[in-house]
């Protein structure tokens, strides 16, 4: 990455993401549409989607690795807003996996018991996707369940995201389309 990705940025990332969970399809395409041709649309540099790659069902049934879906659902939701300012990105297989590039947020017992496609969070993969690998190992060996909403958040504030830049190759590129959307337009 040409310039390091600071703390303050990632924190603060939800500023440009206008387009909040919502279904595939009219809907999302509907707040996409109302944003961009708003009152405020021309100070918008880009509307982003993020969603997991884990968990929807829009997949067409021949595709089974996380690559294949990936490159599908990108191009398929970009034909379908068809807006040149709209970017839609993936967390594989879930943002928890961002969570993984740091095991040493979590507690040793959960930590020591990481397998090691740990090493490459994104790897992680849909027969034990990162939250349910997470929720097994917390209830395994702490007796209790893995809160995504409480300890993720917790845990993404001490999150390190050039560490995620490092491990995660579906971050990294779409850190890469952010900041060169941003360079762009003049920031």
């Amino acid at each position: 990455m040409a310039s390091s990705i600071a703390a303050g940025s990632w924190r603060n990332c939800h500023e440009i993401c206008v387009v909040r969970r919502g279904s595939h399809g009219k809907e999302s395409d509907c707040a996409i549409w109302r944003y961009l041709e708003g009152p405020d649309g021309d100070q918008i540099i880009a509307v982003i989607g993020l969603l997991d790659l884990y968990g929807p069902t829009i997949y067409p049934e021949h595709l089974q690795t996380a690559e294949e879906r990936y490159r599908w659902a990108v191009d398929d939701l970009g034909k379908k807003v068809n807006q040149q300012r709209f970017r839609m990105f993936f967390a594989v297989h879930e943002v928890e996996a961002w969570l993984l590039s740091r095991p040493d947020l979590f507690p040793l017992d959960v930590a020591n018991k990481f397998p090691g496609k740990v090493q490459h969070p994104e790897e992680v993969d849909f027969d034990l996707p990162p939250a349910k690998l997470l929720d097994q190992l917390y209830n395994h060996y702490l007796k209790r369940d893995y809160k995504k909403v409480v300890f993720g958040s917790n845990f993404f504030n001490s999150l390190d995201p050039n560490i995620v830049y490092q491990k995660c190759p579906h971050f990294e590129e779409m850190m890469d389309e952010l900041l060169k959307l941003a360079r762009l337009a003049g920031f």
